[in-house]
């Protein structure tokens, strides 16, 4: 057979190298579902991709929405990484079966067994603690010690807590399943109920309100939203979160209840180098700190600085439970929070 001549045979090997070169470069972007809204995860990606080169195209949605729309996307789904809150929602996920186990030396080193999944479906990326805030006027933090005594009665009619559709507090409840057991926790729950100082309503942010407003002396809220409140523009929501201390519960026993919010890699992934590329990036020091000194959650590991409005709530105990129980158990939760009356 007869070949073209050499300087052909170059021109076309070149060619062919400079097509394989664009097309890997066409193909150098991450698809993400992302929980979070923008302002808290965009700046982060957008460094990724000036690091790398890799194209971060992004969705927001709510956690519920968006893991509704990778089941019905199925493997046609454009998404190669969901990044949602709560390990409830991550379970749920991982249950679904629209994610992929990953195998990431860097992952497992970076992330504490305890807030991932044990077989690589999903790793938590940043941690968020349920804590109690107070009325310092009306409160002394001597007589606060733990979610358990909240039940008691001389908090009746001085409780705030949003409602038990939330997530956030399913995860509580089922952290507390896990502690206390079945019958100790639905007790609890009665007492709970019964200490309520209105009926849930709103977000975590509107409980903290209603403390500064006289509407309840205590609520069960996460932490960033306090921190958010106190760091953010708005001078009404700063007025609020003067008027609140925040107090760490469980610290004489199994610490304050922790959760995260995290990511995993889609199970209908075209890009998934780049998606696992994305969640190492997310989990190295330096986004971790952003993460801490912008998000007010804290770091996945307590080697990493925090903001100082962080700093300044002191130290605490943690939770060890693995947050993987908290999506086991959400069911559970479900529904000892219905049999125990909380709407």
């Amino acid at each position: 057979m007869n070949q073209p001549p050499l300087a052909g045979r170059t021109f076309f090997a070149l060619l062919s190298t400079l097509f394989c070169l664009n097309t890997a470069a066409q193909a150098a972007e991450v698809n993400v579902y992302s929980a979070r809204k923008e302002a808290l995860i965009k700046p982060l990606l957008d460094q990724f991709s000036e690091e790398t080169g890799i194209t971060v195209n992004l969705v927001t949605g709510s956690g519920d929405a968006l893991l509704t729309r990778l089941q019905s996307e199925g493997r046609n789904s454009p998404a190669d990484l969901l990044l949602t809150t709560d390990a409830g929602r991550l379970y749920r996920a991982q249950e679904a079966g629209v994610l992929q186990a990953v195998a990431s030396e860097t992952l497992n080193t970076a992330v504490p067994a305890h807030l991932r999944s044990e077989d690589g479906f999903w790793y938590g990326l940043s941690v968020r603690a349920r804590v109690i805030v107070y009325a310092p006027d009306r409160v002394q933090p001597e007589q606060l010690s733990t979610y358990e005594t909240l039940a008691e009665p001389q908090w009746k009619g001085r409780v705030c807590i949003r409602s038990s559709g939330n997530i956030y507090n399913q995860s509580l409840v089922a952290s507390m399943l896990a502690a206390d057991g079945e019958a100790a926790t639905s007790e609890w729950m009665k007492g709970l109920v019964a200490n309520f100082a209105r009926p849930p309503q709103g977000g975590d942010r509107d409980q903290i309100k209603a403390v500064a407003a006289g509407q309840c002396d205590v609520a069960v809220v996460n932490s960033y939203y306090l921190g958010g409140m106190i760091t953010g523009g708005d001078t009404a929501e700063q007025a609020a979160a003067a008027k609140v201390a925040l107090f760490w519960p469980n610290q004489s026993g199994r610490g304050a209840h922790v959760n995260v919010s995290g990511a995993g890699v889609t199970k209908a992934a075209k890009n998934h180098d780049q998606a696992v590329a994305l969640i190492e990036f997310l989990a190295r020091d330096a986004s971790q700190q952003w993460y801490a000194q912008t998000n007010n959650e804290f770091p996945i590991r307590p080697d990493i600085p925090v903001s100082p409005t962080l700093a300044s709530w002191g130290a605490f105990k943690g939770d060890a439970l693995n947050v993987t129980e908290l999506g086991s158990r959400n069911a559970e939760a479900v529904k000892a929070m219905d049999r125990a009356g909380w709407k």
